[in-house]
């Protein structure tokens, strides 16, 4: 169990003074269906600068707000090596805390420089080679930082962004005469800032071959409703979507058969589908986003992560480092195991089974795993605003006229929502956790993958459709209102000229989009952060 000395009573006073003090806008005297964006188990009606922080209603309900509060800490707080019970940062690390990604609790920011100290920068690496293989030699998400006496996989202070402007076939003008601006980002890291060898499937690969792009994180709250979704529904929308041909890219056929889920569309060895990240990686949340995040980010372990976030290529390399190898004991003398200090030093990295049992203790505790996981489940949507305003109103059907409800499906119905955990810590529909059962939520997503091919893509160029839920409170929460998967539109209308290639496939709405006057497009800007 979680020892709460840690917290003092003066702190946890704060904490209940907090609850009682926290910003909630009323909830309005008439409100349409849609105003519950997250329905009523999973919708808080706080528009301020802490509207993406609340426990939903079913978390409160639960009796589970305790849990919640102490789980965001593990969230907020910054990791080191050796206080309790935020220890266990390194020995590689993407960023010493979770907030750290995700300013806010929302989207990351736009950045000139890759720093993990930077605040507000949620960029992770993405280096692969030219078929967009990753590197195995890195983590499929590349650390830039690392616990003395070991030294970081990139050496982050020589990674450069540089931002290039782009004219559409538009010339970045509608037929009005108004303009907007685009750009994109383009990361170049010379060969001497990489430690380990560059390597795919373990085999050497020439510098010139390697690739480097951008992902962002997106936000964090509402990830809870999206696991109750019915796998059966999602299935459905698959289904429905690859029936209609209606995209002239198709469906991704590592998701989705054309009857059923390809192989790779489930997650792990379960029959869950995935929902999570742009690329579709993750699903169920359970063993999903923050679940992982918690360990590959920070690098602290837990029950269901023991090993450290690492690849065998980089432990190599440590290994016989020099350097490395002189100071190594000084930081770590309980593993002076063999007598051999490079033996000791991989075995430790990989921490393998010549590792004895007794030293493969979890750096977070059970009881403050769940905490954390009550957090991450019971974070609440917040409300959509002023949807009886007629502009708002007006916006909503152009936004469906021109066919982009089509992907960014506006309601979905959860189901019973006996959430299930590969890992095995939690039971199905676990008590520790709170639940959204039947809910009609508003997240305006198909959670299905499409391609946009937009300059310098995202990488394979599927990407799952973004849920617009609560991104017009983004400036107001986090400072700024950058979108899409590499932060590169600073405004609405800019994301939506993004999607306008001829090759995208909602190619025909921004075509539609561009023939509204400014007064009708202002409205489906209003309506978009209305949600």
């Amino acid at each position: 169990m979680m020892n709460y000395k840690h917290f003092s009573i003066i702190a946890l006073a704060g904490l209940m003074a907090l609850f009682a003090c926290n910003p909630k806008d009323p909830i309005p005297e008439v409100i349409s269906e849609e105003t519950y964006a997250g329905g009523e188990l999973g919708t808080t009606f706080n528009s301020s600068a802490t509207a993406y922080e609340d426990p939903s209603p079913a978390t409160e309900q639960a009796g589970l707000t305790r849990a919640f509060k102490y789980g965001e800490a593990f969230f907020e707080r910054t990791y080191t090596q050796n206080n309790e019970p935020f220890k266990g940062l390194g020995p590689l690390y993407i960023r010493s805390s979770c907030i750290a990604c995700h300013p806010g609790y929302g989207h990351g920011m736009k950045m000139d420089r890759y720093r993990a100290d930077d605040w507000g920068n949620g960029y992770l690496l993405v280096v692969t080679d030219r078929n967009d293989t990753y590197l195995s030699s890195l983590t499929g998400m590349p650390q830039t930082k690392a616990v003395a006496p070991f030294k970081a996989p990139i050496d982050e202070t020589q990674i450069q962004i540089n931002w290039l402007s782009y004219v559409d076939e538009w010339g970045n003008q509608f037929p009005d005469g108004e303009t907007y601006n685009l750009s994109y980002p383009e990361v170049y890291i010379p060969e001497e800032a990489y430690y380990v060898p560059l390597q795919v499937g373990g085999n050497d690969i020439p510098y010139s071959d390697v690739v480097v792009r951008l992902e962002s994180t997106i936000g964090i709250y509402g990830t809870g409703l999206i696991d109750a979704i019915p796998d059966d529904s999602l299935k459905a929308q698959y289904q429905k979507e690859y029936n209609d041909g209606y995209m002239q890219n198709g469906i991704n056929p590592a998701m989705w058969a054309g009857g059923d889920w390809a192989p790779t569309g489930l997650y792990g060895n379960t029959t869950h589908p995935k929902k999570y990240t742009y690329a579709l990686t993750r699903g169920p949340l359970q063993d999903a986003p923050g679940a992982n995040a918690i360990w590959n980010i920070t690098n602290v372990t837990h029950r269901t992560k023991m090993g450290h976030y690492m690849t065998a290529a980089y432990a190599t390399k440590a290994s016989q480092d020099p350097e490395v190898q002189a100071e190594f004991y000084n930081y770590f003398p309980q593993y002076n195991l063999t007598g051999n200090v490079e033996n000791d030093i991989y075995n430790y990295l990989m921490m393998n089974d010549q590792i004895p049992e007794s030293l493969k203790v979890p750096e977070m505790s059970d009881q403050d795993y769940v905490d954390f996981m009550v957090w991450h489940r019971g974070l609440a949507v917040p409300a959509a605003r002023h949807m009886d305003d007629p502009e708002i109103q007006h916006g909503k059907e152009l936004f469906k006229e021109m066919g982009c409800a089509y992907c960014h499906r506006p309601s979905w119905q959860t189901g019973d929502d006996m959430f299930t955990d590969p890992t095995g810590f939690f039971e199905d529909g676990d008590a520790r956790l709170p639940r959204y059962p039947n809910q009609k939520i508003w997240p305006y997503s198909d959670y299905i993958q499409h391609k946009l091919h937009m300059e310098n893509d995202i990488r394979t160029g599927w990407c799952r459709t973004t849920p617009l839920w609560g991104r017009g409170l983004s400036a107001i929460c986090t400072g700024r209102s950058d979108r899409l998967h590499d932060c590169r539109a600073q405004t609405v209308i800019e994301a939506i000229m993004w999607h306008g290639n001829p090759q995208s496939d909602a190619r025909r709405s921004v075509e539609k989009f561009r023939q509204l006057d400014k007064k009708d497009r202002d409205a489906v800007v209003k309506f978009i952060d209305a949600i």
